[in-house]
């Protein structure tokens, strides 16, 4: 009886022997049907309303502003954030969709928002629209003229005494209605739902806490510059228990686009370019509008003379702290680690744990410290070595001063990364240029050394740039001093960051636009030198590798 010719038995029926070709995966089907557990389903359903309600609130602001694009933008992201997480397709993007998210809202938008700003006169005197800065100016110029109505007056918060926005109540002398008035105008209060005294004054008032004498005398001068508008003109206070219905001195001219001063005939002409209303002679007046000033900004740094001069040294002192700061932490650091690492080393934990003390303690409450012990008078430096040095006072001791506690407060970080990279370099490659009759000095040099720049040369970049930008190290300990006689904006020990908050924020006003336009110079010169860094550290990295 013949056998009938069949092929090679199948490997997967083959016995004893494991199957042949790529292993069998789980189909997609499979997939979409696995099981949900209860407790994925309730934080899908918890963040999915979280995500629902967080559009729904943002979406009023949106509507009520007429941002019709933002608008769409927020339906569009929340219907593919359900589309993706109410499907069981997409896994990778079901995680890097939130992180790509936060990246956007934390990091993109506000570098954005920034280099906007930087092209406008956003700051004090110029925050909002034009027809605000009209509204401001006829406010501010209201005053007292001959037969303007006076009220019996008393001052009302909705929260807290002291810190809460500030209500005039205030009582019509000939109708006796009671009236709240506040930068947003004047609204009638219902007679039963307040009480006055004999004398007219408001002595209670439902959903209002009124001032007693202390705490409104406490808050004179936010009292004294409340302006509530009014339809002929607007209420101020004379005091704290009266106030008056002045005209505004200043009016607004549509025919020419000004401000006229009915007292001194005085014409303020509107310059957009500036966003003020200038007059013939140059003044201007306080209040103004935000518009775009294009580059003027940026070229002001470069072309002003109080602040290019003091920026270009500013710059080269900042690299010189960047550099010292991290260059000293880092050989400091390393020098601690590879006393540590020896093997002859005894009790090497204790001192590990004594050494990383600074980076234990708040780097605030430290920086002040320091500042105490460098004390002319009575600092524990000058009195431990018996030194008579002024050490805030003059140039090169301060800068001295500032890299010795930024080395004191950054070598533990670098003895931490160091101790950890050479713990992983294999112990065969010293011992190998041990053998080949190289001294402990070369074997560190060719061996230890470069291993060592390989690992750590990104966390070095990345503290350079942070040294760049050491706001606190700076003004927690001196201030930017000392300060030059013809200059007191720009001190010895001044960063960029530090001059430029005294330059934007100093006693001129907040100058925001001006402050983000220094902050995109600084932004692109740590750019480049990250950039440049980690191509050398890339080149580095594929000799050694």
């Amino acid at each position: 009886m013949s056998t009938p010719l069949s092929g090679p038995e199948p490997a997967s029926q083959a016995p004893g022997r494991e199957p042949v070709g790529p292993r069998p995966s789980r189909s997609r089907a499979a997939r979409d049907h696995a099981p949900i557990t209860l407790t994925g389903l309730v934080g899908k359903v918890l963040l999915l309303g979280l995500t629902a309600g967080i559009a729904v609130w943002a979406a009023f602001p949106l509507i009520d502003g007429a941002m019709w694009a933002g608008l769409a933008l927020l339906a569009a992201s929340t219907a593919g954030l359900f589309y993706l997480y109410l499907t069981r397709r997409h896994i990778p993007a079901k995680y890097l969709v939130p992180g790509t998210l936060f990246l956007i809202a934390f990091q993109v938008v506000p570098v954005l928002y920034t280099a906007s700003t930087a092209f406008t006169n956003f700051g004090d005197g110029h925050r909002g629209s034009k027809d605000e800065a009209i509204v401001a100016i006829q406010t501010s110029s209201v005053t007292q003229v001959p037969g303007s109505t006076e009220y019996a007056l008393s001052i009302a918060t909705t929260g807290d005494p002291a810190t809460a926005p500030l209500v005039f109540l205030v009582t019509d002398p000939t109708t006796g209605e009671v009236s709240a008035g506040d930068a947003g105008g004047l609204r009638r209060l219902d007679a039963a739902d307040v009480t006055v005294s004999a004398g007219g004054k408001v002595t209670a008032a439902d959903g209002y806490t009124v001032l007693n004498v202390g705490q409104a005398s406490a808050r004179s001068e936010e009292i004294t510059d409340l302006v509530v508008p009014t339809a002929g003109g607007a209420l101020r206070s004379s005091g704290l228990s009266r106030a008056y219905e002045g005209k505004a001195v200043r009016a607004y001219d549509s025919g020419c686009d000004c401000i006229r001063d009915t007292v001194t005939g005085q014409s303020f002409t509107s310059d957009e370019e500036v966003g003020a209303f200038v007059a013939a002679d140059g003044e201007r007046l306080a209040q103004g509008w935000k518009v775009n000033v294009g580059l003027s900004n940026f070229t002001r740094v470069l072309t002003d003379r109080d602040i290019s001069g003091p920026f270009l040294s500013t710059l080269v002192w900042n690299f010189a702290f960047a550099i010292g700061s991290t260059g000293g932490t880092f050989l400091l650091g390393m020098f601690i680690a590879l006393v540590l690492h020896s093997p002859r080393m005894r009790g090497t934990n204790l001192y590990r744990v004594l050494l990383v003390l600074p980076y234990a303690m708040p780097s605030f409450a430290m920086l002040l410290a320091w500042r105490d012990m460098f004390n002319a008078d009575f600092g524990l430096i000058n009195n431990l070595f018996g030194l008579d040095v002024d050490w805030f006072g003059h140039s090169w001791t301060a800068r001295f001063a500032v890299i010795l506690v930024q080395l004191w407060l950054g070598y533990p970080y670098m003895f931490l990364v160091a101790t950890g990279a050479l713990q992983a370099i294999p112990p065969e490659l010293t011992e190998a240029t041990s053998v080949d009759g190289a001294s402990p000095w070369q074997s560190f040099r060719a061996v230890t050394l470069p291993l060592l720049l390989v690992a750590l040369s990104p966390l070095l970049i990345s503290s350079f740039a942070y040294n760049f930008n050491n706001f606190n190290a700076i003004y927690l300990t001196t201030e930017g001093a000392p300060f030059p006689a013809d200059n007191p904006t720009n001190g010895a020990t001044d960063l960029l960051i530090t001059y430029t908050y005294r330059l934007a924020f100093g006693g001129q006003g907040a100058e925001f636009g001006f402050a983000a336009a220094i902050s995109l110079f600084i932004f692109a010169i740590v750019a480049v030198v990250s950039t440049v860094s980690f191509r050398r550290t890339r080149k580095q990295e594929e000799v050694y590798s």
